[in-house]
């Protein structure tokens, strides 16, 4: 199986070939939509740097299995998490304070409960200086719903506050509850914005939660999570970046589960070997032409410990050696073509099924999550980069090279004129 114009095989199937044939659909099916997504996530990941990122996408997902898919994908990303939150629905379920059923919650250190509501309407009318407001503008209902909320997730209190307005309403609101779970032992988590500016309404509410931090003498206050939402997007994160912004995560949904940059992976399954006689695809376009036989797929490291280039070999090849000039070929342009001195060899493919067993240990998700963390420390800055980024190098031997223009020239229809 092979990524399109890339050309590395993902997997390598041998067997007979009516079953072969038929695993075509389901390993396209299974490898293709995993691997994208991962790649996705991955990109997510490194336009976000250290912040962490949230996986928002179920509701967006082509369905539920693409959802589970998606989140599983998301996974292989270094630090992607899930978050409960609440709906704006939650919050305009609510009318007014009369609407709260329960106002007791126990303190974190036991005893007797205590009254949420009123110690919240006094942190309300305390913080009214701090925010320049007047009791009358903060929604009541709003209030109301974090308050329900926070009795009912006291150690996970993270508020929705754009429902109705984050500076006039929602920021007051929440700090209210906030402190009053702090008269409780309880910490919130923070906020989520999911409409409006968000670089400026995230330079606000840090102003805000430092100040009372600094006022009331809570040092955990002013280090809150800021989360964004909104139908975030690679070039949402990155121009937030260049605004200056207070946010610490992001989540993301519709654009990383349905990756919408590119919302299908190219790759293919092709024959390239039958009873060890090599077979392959000719086309009018380059990067469709197959390259036949059995191969080995290989990765060649720098002294500085980056991914220099991928190099396939016919598997009758013995393997590429450290410290050892290996003659690396593009495997369609004759002049393109370079020697390298491999500080460090990786084998691509590893044998996992064979005579119908699993031969060994299949990676759990940490492992896996491990390996695509060290795999992209290993590719230099300009492979990485959003804008015009450097091409990967992928290549062929010099034995491999020449197997496969033969054979192309073998199999090649010739023409006549006339």
């Amino acid at each position: 199986m092979l990524c399109q114009k890339v050309q590395v095989p993902l997997m390598r199937i041998e067997g007979p070939l009516i079953i072969v044939q038929l695993l075509e659909t389901t390993f396209l099916t299974l490898v293709n939509y995993a691997s994208l997504m991962a790649t996705n996530a991955a990109r997510y990941r490194m336009a976000a740097g250290s912040m962490m990122l949230f996986e928002f996408g179920l509701r967006r997902a082509q369905g539920p299995d693409g959802g589970l898919s998606a989140s599983k994908g998301a996974l292989m990303a270094p630090a992607t998490y899930w978050l409960g939150t609440h709906a704006h629905s939650y919050i305009t379920s609510f009318n007014d304070i009369n609407d709260l059923k329960n106002t007791k919650l126990v303190p974190k250190c036991g005893g007797n409960p205590r009254d949420v509501l009123e110690l919240a309407l006094t942190w309300r009318m305390n913080l009214l200086p701090i925010f320049h407001l007047s009791s009358s503008q903060a929604s009541e209902g709003e209030l109301a719903a974090l308050i329900s909320f926070a009795i009912a997730f006291p150690d996970g209190f993270m508020a929705l506050v754009d429902t109705y307005e984050v500076q006039r309403s929602g920021l007051l609101n929440f700090c209210s509850v906030a402190l009053a779970l702090n008269d409780l032992g309880y910490h919130a988590v923070g906020i989520r914005i999911d409409s409006g500016d968000l670089a400026y309404l995230s330079n606000i509410t840090r102003h805000y939660f430092t100040e009372i931090s600094t006022k009331y003498n809570l040092p955990w206050f002013q280090n809150l999570m800021i989360m964004a939402s909104n139908d975030i997007n690679e070039e949402t994160i990155l121009s937030l970046n260049e605004q200056g912004h207070k946010i610490n995560c992001f989540g993301i949904g519709t654009h990383l589960v349905t990756c919408q940059r590119q919302p299908a992976l190219g790759c293919v399954y092709k024959m390239v070997e039958l009873n060890g006689q090599p077979r392959i695809k000719l086309s009018q376009e380059v990067g469709k032409v197959t390259i036949p036989g059995c191969k080995d797929a290989y990765r060649l490291y720098s002294e500085r410990g980056y991914a220099l280039i991928d190099l396939l070999q016919r598997s009758v090849e013995p393997p590429p050696k450290i410290s050892e000039k290996v003659l690396c070929r593009h495997p369609f342009e004759e002049s393109k073509r370079a020697f390298v001195i491999p500080s460090r060899v990786e084998k691509l493919l590893t044998l996992y099924w064979d005579k119908g067993e699993i031969c060994q240990e299949l990676p759990d998700l940490q492992q896996i999550r491990e390996r695509v963390q060290n795999s992209l420390k290993t590719l230099r800055p300009d492979i990485k980069r959003t804008l015009n980024p450097t091409p990967f190098k992928v290549a062929v031997s010099d034995r491999l090279y020449t197997y496969l223009h033969e054979l192309w020239l073998k199999n090649a229809p010739i023409g006549e004129l006339s």
